[in-house]
């Protein structure tokens, strides 16, 4: 048990119970000294569970608290991998800091996770190859640099010489940073390739259950480890599952997988490569599958049609399918029995309609409009402001068709839109603030578009659209002080003051309607409330 150093008060011979004291804290002080020089693996590891520093940057130290369970290697680098990304990041503050002490303490400490992680892995893992060996070398080789070289900026006083040395510690941390990542991604290629391996060739059920399962943990941990997989065959790998019927029980779960590996480029490459969309729209379009497996379907499907990624713009295979893709998820809309169920379908569609403007032409001709105005009132499907912000999107995106006012009207849409303007949160979370804040902006927009037509025009004045556009705009706390809500309802008023000039007070028009759209809203955003 680790005591600290004490004894101070004893200037006179002590007894023998308190000699034995005073033994035991030379020993331990002299333990403390020696550790400088030490790096075994086994003693850090106990000082890492034990906080001896009264410095307050110490409590923050992390400590690597149980270890991954035996023999699995992809828990062991995924750990061992953030411990040591947090300890260079944390090195490189207090370096900036000048906070030289701390800066030998940590890179001692990050001596000791580096060289655990390397035996360990080397203990769990396959014979590894030259070339990781050799960066594992090249590793502990800047390891150990970089703790002498803080050991010495210690007993420099000179600060021209000290700036010299930053400079060196710097570039050392660097190179170090860079040999820690090849190492890593080299580690985790292997364990996935193994991964990927396994659901290629394995023809039980549980085993590429628990592989994909494994697979989709690691999409989980960011974008590097989704390029990893699907550089590695991945995409490739379960889609050949998603094509077997003996596996159909699997499909929900290799295709969740798949929505995750496609939110970077080379999962959507390989996607189209393998002819995943045609596969996607089979699934779709077979009532015989279970409605989970179509809604992670329509889940791909929004993935890969998402309009905030650049590069899935360029899916030519989709339009070749985009017909029966967006009728089938029209009628997953409409049969869905969850608001996760219609979420997922709805979110595809709204991209769709970014994606090819043909697709608001179909979903017109497919009744769109009633299917998903008719939802609205159905709190078992559209029960949250993400939901409602999909439909609205679809609205908005549709809205730019001249047939699509007429159809507003019949199925009363101008006042499910007005609803839409008054989107509260239930919650003060970011997510759901924004989603508001979305909901309001596209409400708005829609709104807009539709208003050349003079019946949507009339029909909204007559709803008292124009009041909460001009409470919109008037008060922040009413549109969370977005700006975009500011914008897209300062247009929506103009549009229907151009049809119903009446509706609006002297006030209102002279400050909102008649000056340029930018006095206005420049006007409305320094609006302060008052709270007196």
């Amino acid at each position: 048990m680790m005591a600290l150093p004490g004894g101070r008060h004893l200037d006179s011979l002590p007894l023998p119970g308190q000699r034995l004291h005073l033994m035991q804290v030379d020993s331990v002080q002299r333990w403390m000294e020696d550790l400088k020089l030490m790096t075994e693996c086994e003693c850090m590891c106990v000082l890492q569970a034990k906080p001896i520093s009264l410095d307050e940057d110490a409590q923050g130290d992390l400590i690597l608290a149980g270890g991954p369970g035996p023999g699995d290697p992809l828990q062991l680098l995924l750990k061992r991998g953030w411990v040591i990304s947090t300890e260079l990041r944390r090195i490189g503050q207090k370096l900036a800091q000048d906070r030289w002490a701390r800066v030998h303490s940590m890179s001692v400490r990050l001596t000791c996770h580096a060289r655990s992680m390397v035996s360990e892995y080397s203990a769990v893992s396959r014979n590894s190859s030259q070339e990781m060996g050799q960066i594992e070398k090249l590793l502990m080789e800047k390891c150990s640099e970089l703790s002498a070289v803080t050991e010495r900026c210690l007993q420099v006083e000179n600060e021209h010489v000290l700036k010299s040395m930053k400079a060196c510690v710097s570039e050392t941390l660097s190179t170090l940073g860079q040999h820690f990542s090849q190492l890593l991604e080299l580690a985790l290629t292997r364990e996935v390739q193994a991964l990927v391996r396994k659901i290629d060739t394995s023809d039980s059920i549980y085993t590429t259950e628990a592989t994909t399962g494994n697979l989709f943990s690691l999409t989980q941990e960011g974008a590097p480890l989704c390029r990893i997989i699907a550089k590695e065959g991945g995409v490739v790998a379960l889609f050949k599952v998603c094509r077997q019927d003996s596996f159909r029980c699997l499909y929900p779960q290799a295709l969740r997988t798949l929505a995750s590996i496609c939110c970077v480029e080379e999962g959507v490459h390989q996607l189209e490569k393998v002819d995943g969309v045609l596969c996607l729209a089979d699934i779709l379009t077979d009532d015989s599958h279970s409605e989970a497996t179509r809604a992670e379907a329509a889940a791909v499907v929004a993935q890969v049609t998402s309009p905030h990624l650049p590069f899935t713009q360029h899916l030519s295979s989709f339009l070749e399918s985009m017909e029966e893709i967006v009728t089938a998820l029209l009628k997953l809309c409409q049969e869905a029995s969850s608001g996760e169920v219609f979420l997922l379908a709805s979110a595809a569609l709204a991209n769709i309609t970014f994606f090819d403007t043909m697709a608001c032409e179909m979903l017109l001709q497919l009744n769109a409009i009633r299917v998903l105005l008719e939802a609205c009132s159905d709190k078992q499907r559209v029960d949250t402001p993400y939901t409602r912000d999909q439909i609205v999107t679809i609205l908005a995106n549709m809205s730019v068709l001249e047939q699509c006012a007429s159809d507003i009207i019949q199925e009363n849409g101008v006042q499910l839109i007005m609803g839409m303007l008054s989107e509260k949160p239930r919650s003060g979370s970011p997510a759901e603030v924004a989603a508001c804040e979305r909901v309001q902006q596209k409400a708005a927009v829609t709104l807009a578009r539709l208003s050349r037509d003079p019946d949507v025009a009339r029909e909204a004045v007559r709803l008292s659209c124009m009041s909460r556009l001009i409470e919109l705009c008037r008060s922040p706390s009413e549109r969370n002080s977005s700006d975009a809500v500011l914008v897209a309802c300062l247009a929506a008023l103009r549009r229907l003051a151009g049809v119903c000039p009446e509706g609006l007070e002297d006030s209102d028009f002279q400050q909102l309607v008649q000056p340029r759209l930018v006095d206005s809203f420049l006007l409305c955003s320094n609006m302060e409330e008052s709270f007196v």
